[in-house]
């Protein structure tokens, strides 16, 4: 499971929400969300942002900081 898949779960299950409920909530299929919550999926910037919404999560960019 990758890090942002973690987050979704651990958001989901913090909220109640069941994978069938947030798929149907994101209007992504429910083999998706689960593939995204397993770190098997890639998804756009367009389908990530319709499953954060229903949780009030949001995607952020931040400058990688590199160590010289």
């Amino acid at each position: 499971m990758s890090d942002l898949g973690k987050q979704i779960v651990n958001k989901r299950k913090q909220l109640n929400i069941s994978q069938a409920d947030l798929a149907e909530m994101s209007g992504v299929s429910l083999r998706t969300l689960s593939a995204i919550e397993n770190g098997d999926a890639n998804p756009s910037i367009d389908v990530l942002s319709k499953v954060l919404e229903p949780l009030g999560l949001v995607i952020t960019l931040q400058e990688r900081v590199t160590h010289e």
